[in-house]
């Protein structure tokens, strides 16, 4: 079964946690497809985050990386752990180049309301965003939670640009004049191609972005949620009278 939104469905991020284990399995395996046989390779990781009271206190590592050669020691932290705070972690990619000297290359991030619930956690997102650009790599970040305080790295967004769910992608190769390719996704639309650049000799892979949502929902068995109650967390006012419209036509239709 199909979602029966056009794009990302809302009621998924009542159900991120497995939602986001699977897009991540899904865009490495998408990604190694594309990057063939040569030397890159893509890799499922994990990183720590701490919550306390539905609000992240410490988020550790990125969602994916895209990484030239293959890992010395594994990078790292120490979670400072709060009362009443539950460990977790969530997964990220890194694709790296064998025969070379781990050069990262890209950064992707999948975001989470963990990265964007508390200043705490805010501000530890911020901090591995810079570190990722001042190692000279790409950073790509894809954001379809609606919960928190969003922040990409082309905040401000242009108002026209400013949708239910956006993704940003930073080219390293633009250090001098920083430029960032903004990527609309309007709840009534379609979840668009994510250009991935790896190093500047290489062709941009890409993310079939809808593709992989859609098979999230269906190998999720998703096709138990309730629409007749409204998302978690709600929508904007425009939004939700698009949806209940949408919804009120599938349920009769």
């Amino acid at each position: 079964m199909k979602s029966p939104f056009p794009g990302m469905d809302p009621y998924l991020e009542d159900h991120w946690r497995d939602v986001h284990a699977r897009l991540i399995v899904y865009i490495c395996d998408h990604l190694q497809d594309q990057l063939g046989a040569g030397k890159l390779r893509a890799r499922v990781e994990e990183r720590l985050v701490v919550e306390a009271d539905d609000v992240a206190v410490r988020a550790i590592n990125p969602d994916v990386r895209v990484f030239e050669s293959a890992r010395g020691d594994e990078g790292g932290g120490v979670a400072i752990a709060a009362p009443a705070a539950e460990d977790q972690t969530e997964t990220y990619i890194e694709i790296i180049e064998r025969g070379t000297h781990d050069r990262l290359v890209t950064v992707i991030e999948l975001l989470s309301p963990t990265n964007k619930l508390g200043a705490d956690a805010r501000r530890a997102y911020a901090i591995k965003r810079q570190e990722v650009r001042s190692a000279g790599a790409n950073l790509v970040e894809i954001d379809l939670t609606r919960a928190g305080h969003r922040q990409l790295a082309a905040w401000p967004i242009p108002r026209s640009h400013r949708t239910t769910f956006q993704a940003c992608v930073t080219r390293a190769h633009d250090r001098s004049q920083p430029r960032a390719e903004v990527y609309r996704m309007p709840l009534e639309q379609p979840l668009p191609v994510i250009k991935v650049p790896l190093r500047p000799t290489d062709k941009d892979v890409t993310i079939n972005l809808q593709a992989l949502v859609d098979q999230a929902y269906r190998r999720g068995a998703y096709d138990d949620i309730d629409y007749t109650r409204p998302p978690v967390p709600p929508l904007s006012r425009t939004d939700a009278a698009w949806a209940a419209e949408l919804l009120s036509v599938n349920r009769t239709g």
